[in-house]
């Protein structure tokens, strides 16, 4: 279990910190050789020191005891830092990889993982992986050296009692391997929990407005201290768990010492020991406890830390998103074609598209409408390869979008969405997100695109004031019209507009819709909207129900056919919103 294949990763990820690695070696060499040392120093003392005959300066032992504690504090010291660099380096290299694949990952990913689980990974997780190495180098090497060191000098002293003593270690190795088992299956019970935990409050703080206004108050401190008190439980069972070996290899301990005590008083008799042998050995034997305690104590992180491990290498061996592919040599001209595509979701029986057949010419404007789970987001979702179809094929300007690398694809693509998402930033990085040279001039002019210079003059900064988590310190409609500059300034072939007005009160609409129209000119535009009104001049309107395509045709063409859209039209007249 100690050699699992994430614990040699981990170790070979500690090749590019060697050097910082000997370092801590030789802290760890220097600080084990002076545990024999002061064993050895008690035998002089008193077979020597104290028969009234001494052989040496007394200031000498003030002064061997200063020197060996001084060794002692700066090769622990040295040990230490050195360990604490490469942890923390290690630690940050494993959150690196896991920010970097998250980003990396399809979106069909969080559809399993949970953002609480993705959060308690990167944070609690890596923290015991860190851990568990700092703890289980530090015994596995310095303990593991004391323990030799002290074992040579034991035999070198009297390898009749050290033979007695070697008795202990089968045993605790013994005792050890029963528990590993127990303490790993409860310790990935434990990270699992914690992890519900992390979702518990991360859906909480999301969702603040919504538990307050529906009074989920008393529900969610329910959910939260239920699954605390798991957590409670099962630290409970693995604090026992580990507790239970300290009374057991006590007990062998103080078996093996009065063993010892015993023949020794025999040899003495027989004048085959000194008081000051006596008492140098007892002395090595108790300080071989100290070691020998925190090698059978690494079990605990070693399994916490293992089961961390497959959690966190789970998620930097995710499967990513395709690579490869051509990069398009130019702005595409926005031809689009869906022929014969098929989705279904992972793990669904039921197929959310079925054989859509479409052609969309540049710079037409297409609007998609039906009844909810018609399959309107999961067709604009496909275009820039969130999800990629199960059958048939989607092309732009002619090339099938897979034999496109996604991120010259999706350059040719803006969206603006019913849920906006803002970044904790100024107005303008919003604005120019993605952009790493902004320039100003565009932004003011996606800013007065998206009418929103009367909403930038009247912010505290301007431009660069902070919006807040995900834009909150701005309305609904502010919000909005800000997603709305972010597509302008981005200036791509091809836009999505999934609800892109349903925030607005209907005279900042009627702004923003002016800006729209004047944006979609010359542009691709697949728009899904619920309010009729607002696709009436689309050059074509498709109508999904179930997956499929049931009607197309302009607005008065699909009236005159008294069809699914004539029903829908009428049905929001007559029941205006």
């Amino acid at each position: 279990m100690m050699f699992s294949p994430h614990l040699k990763r981990l170790i070979g990820m500690l090749r590019p910190y060697k050097g910082r690695l000997a370092l801590a070696l030789i802290g760890m060499i220097l600080t084990a050789t002076t545990e024999p040392t002061l064993a050895a120093m008690m035998k002089i003392l008193l077979d020597k020191g104290f028969s009234g005959k001494a052989t040496f300066s007394l200031w000498l032992v003030p002064a061997f005891v200063v020197g060996i504690f001084l060794v002692r504090g700066v090769s622990t010291f040295l040990t230490t830092y050195m360990i604490t660099w490469v942890s923390t380096r290690l630690q940050n290299q494993l959150r690196e990889a896991m920010f970097g694949r998250l980003l990396d990952v399809p979106v069909g990913y969080y559809t399993k993982n949970s953002v609480g689980q993705v959060i308690n990974s990167m944070m609690f997780e890596v923290q015991q992986i860190v851990e568990m190495l700092k703890t289980v180098l530090t015994a596995m090497i310095r303990d593991s050296l004391t323990v030799a060191g002290l074992l040579g000098y034991l035999f070198w002293l009297n390898w009749r009692l050290t033979l007695i003593t070697l008795v202990l270690i089968p045993l605790l190795a013994a005792v050890i391997r029963m528990t590993s088992k127990r303490f790993r299956r409860l310790t990935k019970t434990f990270l699992e929990i914690n992890a519900e935990v992390t979702q518990v409050v991360e859906e909480t703080t999301r969702a603040v407005q919504v538990i307050k206004i529906f009074g989920g108050q008393q529900y969610e401190k329910a959910r939260f201290e239920q699954r605390s008190d798991k957590i409670r439980g099962f630290a409970m069972r693995m604090a026992s768990t580990f507790a239970a070996t300290v009374p057991i290899t006590q007990m062998m301990t103080a078996c093996a010492v009065s063993v010892v005590i015993v023949i020794a008083l025999v040899q003495a008799g027989e004048g085959q020991a000194t008081v000051g042998g006596f008492a140098s050995f007892i002395t090595a034997m108790l300080m071989l406890l100290t070691p020998l305690k925190h090698l059978a104590e690494i079990n605990g992180p070693l399994q916490r830390g293992l089961a961390a491990a497959e959690n966190v290498f789970g998620l930097i061996d995710a499967v990513p998103e395709r690579t490869g592919g051509k990069t398009l040599p130019q702005r595409a001209a926005g031809r689009l074609e869906f022929i014969d595509v098929g989705f279904t979701y992972p793990g669904q029986e039921r197929a959310a598209l079925t054989n859509v057949n479409l052609a969309i010419e540049p710079g037409q404007t297409v609007a998609f409408v039906g009844t909810s789970g018609g399959g309107k987001s999961t067709l604009v979702n496909l275009v820039p390869d969130f999800y990629s179809p199960t059958s048939g094929e989607i092309h732009l300007d002619g090339m099938p979008i897979r034999d496109i690398a996604l991120a010259s694809l999706r350059a040719q693509i803006a969206m603006v969405s019913q849920n906006v998402v803002l970044f904790d930033d100024t107005v303008a990085a919003n604005i120019a997100y993605g952009d790493t040279q902004p320039d100003q001039a565009r932004i003011a002019a996606s800013v007065k695109a998206a009418h929103m210079e009367d909403v930038v003059a009247n912010l505290p900064q301007g431009l660069e004031t902070q919006v807040g988590n995900n834009g909150m310190r701005l309305s609904g409609g502010q919000r909005q019209r800000l997603a709305i500059a972010r597509a302008i300034y981005k200036n791509a072939p091809i836009l999505i507009l999934d609800e892109a007005t349903s925030a607005l009160d209907t005279e900042s609409e009627r702004a923003v819709q002016a800006a729209l129209d004047e944006l979609m000119r010359g542009r691709t535009t697949l728009v899904i909207a619920h309010r009729l009104s607002t696709i009436e001049r689309a050059d074509r309107i498709v109508v999904l129900d179930h997956g499929r395509i049931a009607e197309a045709g302009t607005h008065a063409e699909l009236l005159q056919k008294n069809g699914i859209y004539a029903k829908l039209y009428q049905l929001q007249y007559s029941n205006p919103a």
